[in-house]
């Protein structure tokens, strides 16, 4: 074959199912929207959406949330109310609720709120219903954001489903609750104050969660569950416009993304399953002041809202609901396609489909070895060195291109792509592109003489055998993404059953290779849609995933691996081919331009452009700390702006804009302090190296209402147990850290279930917050101590966190944020570290 046709050919092929992936993706709705007035309105949506986002950032314990947007929904849910058919009875209620709870999420810590705030609302029949369907929203946001798409939008959606389906004169068979949830950025209090006091939580047989890891979009289905199939049959039978993957399901559950939602909670304090949905696109903007209403497109508001009302509908009139507990066994397996419509079967389904179609693969492979003994030992001779030289250009393409990934990273380049993705395929894919044909160029020249008799054949079987063992390892270990490996045995083997009369008669003529990749067209596209959406939410993540992750090498690993899979049956096309000289020369010399350029630092990381912003994540907290001794002195005091880069590059790219913000002001732990000694608001430590933090000398801050820790007693329990209470008034948000000396342990205390759970690292972290006002926070330890315990049985440090009001910003931090350039993002506030020790 020519390589001056079959070069093109391939690309043109793989930009085509690029193209259909991307009309796919950018595609919001199948159909326009009617505008009937029993129909969703984005429209009216908006409208809802647009005075939550005005009321400002909407942290919990500020008036902003706890009395502004509370009023607002109030005042929505009314009107709505007043307004509502006779089908219908619509009671309101306002939860304030006090709790605790552990979780393992960032590494394992305890959760304590007080008097935060919910707003439910349950739409039931005239007659009352005994069973009901949750949905839930968040309305307050992480500070310094409006919250547009997390998750006001969410909100918003569910006021226009709760005014539609209020005038509708269709009767529900079973109440719908609406849970405007006012603190889950706290990480999901209030849905768990809801799902564990609320008397109406007990007819709650499933819920659907609205939530968002981007900017708008689609929303995507990325959890359900857990078991329950009839919940993902329902989405299936009832969305508009689905977009749903167990693959997400799978990689969100797996813990790789540091993030969680309320589903947790309702399945593991609830015991209740449900569907978890996610605006995935644009997460650049994600929790930082772009996250505006105007950025989110009105037919993505229509059609989270179409698909949303129509499951609710169609759960709030399922049989099934009444008696969810006989269908809650099994999982599926589900994937849409291509946004048009979802796929869905039961995995057990899919177990024995996937082992019948690795049978078959495999019987289709032992042809090679049920021929007579000298034939068979050529024919796995052959087959083995395929297997081995694909297998190696796999490995030597891996290593060389996280080479490249780590030079990137070690000359200060990283993230070079983070603003500009496709300098990412262009130095990455084409490395590994390059690499992959190189290393089979070579086996060509130096190892097979017989250009033909390799057509198909040894390659094409080696791919074949590695995608048939991975289709049974993978269904052996019980995941249901196995599917991909089936359409990846199954569509290949079919496409050489069809070609192969056209080659033994023709041999390699263009005819042949048009159907062959026809063949292909299937598992190429599918795995192109899958790996966009996956580029699509882990590409920003990397922009605040911490200075552990060195972000190029996990880019640059999930190019390599794509490039591996779809290279996986066009490996032939090598062997067939006269030449590869052109295609080599074309993909390293496009890898080398790309690598000048990166290395010459031409693409900047971060981006302040007003339509499409990417910008950089920076935390700034004005600490003052002070740290006591045994006797209650003050041994150390010190004020300083601490401050965290959320990503790889640290503060390099700023150290030009505000040169005292440089390395010789990074961070040194304070060894005998949980915690290292600082104001740590989630026991995100693990993330951040302490060398990669700064601390600016500062004037000391001077808060308008400090913390007040008290000593209210000290217990002897037992011979060995103590038993410490104490007492804590401040701001809103809190952060207690706990370390019991050598010899001591943390036995039980008043938190949670009682039982302490650590953090990483070993301390005890516990995260605290209330609504606008609550009474003064008490609590207890109960710790194991030794005989002699001279120097102490525990250290206690406690935290107060200023994330709105007066004594929010101190002038010195204020000034400080001005400074920084328009392509980051900083967010700051004032807080306090006290240790103490007991």
């Amino acid at each position: 074959l020519p390589e001056a046709r079959v070069a093109p050919l391939v690309l043109l092929y793989l930009l085509g199912l690029r193209a259909l992936v991307h009309v796919a993706h950018r595609q919001l709705l199948t159909q326009p929207p009617v505008a009937g007035p029993r129909d969703f309105s984005a429209l009216r949506a908006r409208v809802y959406l647009h005075k939550i986002t005005a009321i400002g950032p909407r942290t919990v314990g500020s008036p902003q949330n706890e009395v502004l947007a509370v009023n607002y929904l109030l005042e929505q849910i009314r009107a709505i109310e007043r307004e509502s058919t006779d089908a219908h009875k619509i009671s309101v209620d306002i939860q304030r609720p006090t709790g605790s709870f552990s979780i393992d999420f960032l590494g394992g810590f305890t959760s304590y709120y007080a008097n935060i705030t919910n707003v439910v609302v349950k739409l039931e029949p005239r007659n009352g219903a005994e069973h009901a369907v949750l949905s839930n929203c968040h309305f307050d946001s992480v500070p310094n954001t409006p919250g547009a798409s997390d998750d006001a939008v969410s909100c918003a959606v569910m006021l226009e489903i709760l005014n539609t389906v209020s005038k509708s004169s269709e009767p529900l068979q079973h109440a719908v609750i609406f849970l405007f949830n006012g603190a889950e950025e706290n990480i999901l209090q209030a849905s768990h104050g809801f799902i564990t006091q609320h008397e109406w939580a007990k007819s709650i047989r499933a819920f659907i969660n609205l939530e968002a890891a981007g900017v708008g979009g689609k929303e995507l289905v990325f959890q359900t569950g857990p078991e329950n199939p009839w919940l993902v049959q329902a989405y299936v039978d009832a969305a508009k416009h689905p977009f749903a993957s167990v693959v997400a399901q799978e990689i969100f559950q797996s813990g790789i993304i540091p993030a969680d939602t309320d589903f947790r909670i309702y399945r593991d304090f609830g015991n209740v399953p449900g569907i978890d949905l996610a605006f995935i696109e644009n997460g650049y903007i994600y929790h930082t002041k772009y996250d505006t209403s105007d950025r989110i497109l009105t037919d993505s508001i229509q059609r989270a809202g179409d698909n949303i009302l129509a499951v609710l509908k169609y759960l709030a009139t399922s049989d099934k609901l009444a008696k969810s507990f006989e269908y809650r066994h099994g999982n599926v397996v589900f994937f849409d396609v291509l946004g048009v419509f979802v796929l869905a079967y039961p995995a057990r389904v899919g177990t024995i489909m996937n082992y019948i179609t690795a049978a078959v693969a495999f019987l289709y492979l032992s042809k090679k070895v049920l021929q007579p003994k000298t034939r068979a030992i050529h024919n796995l001779k052959k087959l083995f060195s395929a297997l081995g030289l694909t297998l190696l250009s796999w490995v030597c393409t891996l290593v060389t291109v996280l080479l490249v990934a780590l030079f990137v990273s070690v000359i200060g380049r990283s993230l070079s792509w983070y603003a500009h993705f496709y300098v990412a395929v262009f130095l990455y894919g084409t490395a590994a592109a390059a690499e992959l044909i190189l290393v089979h160029t070579l086996a060509k020249k130096f190892f097979y003489e017989s250009v033909h008799e390799q057509y198909l054949g040894d390659f094409f079987d080696a791919s074949l055998m590695i995608w048939s063992i991975a289709l049974a390892v993978i269904t052996q270990m019980g995941l249901c993404s196995a599917f991909i490996c089936t359409l990846w045995v199954a569509f290949p083997l079919l496409a050489k059953i069809i070609v192969h009369r056209e080659f033994s008669q023709k041999g390699a003529t263009m005819k042949f290779v048009m159907m062959y990749m026809l063949g292909m067209f299937v598992p190429y596209l599918y795995m192109m849609y899958l790996s966009w959406t996956v580029f699509e939410m882990f590409t920003p993540i990397m922009g605040r995933s911490g200075s552990e992750i060195l972000p190029d090498v996990v880019l640059a690993g999930f190019i390599v691996v794509i490039t591996m899979i779809l290279s996986s049956y066009f490996i032939n096309f090598i062997y067939l081919v006269k030449s590869t000289k052109a295609t080599l020369v074309t993909l390293t010399t496009v890898f080398v331009v790309t690598l000048i350029l990166v290395c010459s630092g031409i693409f900047f990381p971060y981006s302040s452009d007003a339509a499409n912003p990417k910008p950089k994540r920076v935390f700034l907290q004005h600490t003052s700390r002070r740290f006591h001794d045994l006797d209650g002195n003050v041994v150390k005091h010190d004020s300083g702006i601490w401050i965290n880069g959320f990503d790889y590059n640290g503060i390099s790219h700023i150290t030009p804009h505000i040169p005292e913000i440089n390395d010789t002001i990074r961070t040194l732990c304070e060894e005998q302090a949980p915690f290292c000694g600082f104001p740590w608001i989630l026991p995100v430590h693990f993330m951040f190296r302490l060398v990669k933090n700064w601390y600016l000398p500062a004037p000391e801050i001077f808060l308008r209402s400090p913390i007040l820790f008290k000593v209210l007693s000290k217990e002897q329990k037992s011979l060995n147990s103590v038993r410490l209470s104490f007492e804590v008034s401040g701001p809103s948000h809190m952060s207690l850290y706990i370390r019991p000396h050598e010899g001591s342990a943390l036995s039980t205390w008043s938190l949670g279930d009682g039982v302490p759970v650590t953090s990483l690292g070993g301390d005890y972290f516990v995260f605290y917050s209330r609504g606008l006002q609550a009474a003064p926070w008490r609590f207890w330890l109960e710790l194991r101590v030794p005989e002699e315990h001279s120097n102490g049985i525990v250290s206690l440090a406690i935290a107060a966190h200023y994330f709105f009001g007066e004594d929010q910003k101190s002038p010195q931090l204020y000034a400080l944020m001005e400074r920084f350039p328009n392509w980051t993002c900083s967010s700051g506030w004032s807080c306090t570290y006290d240790l103490f020790v007991f």
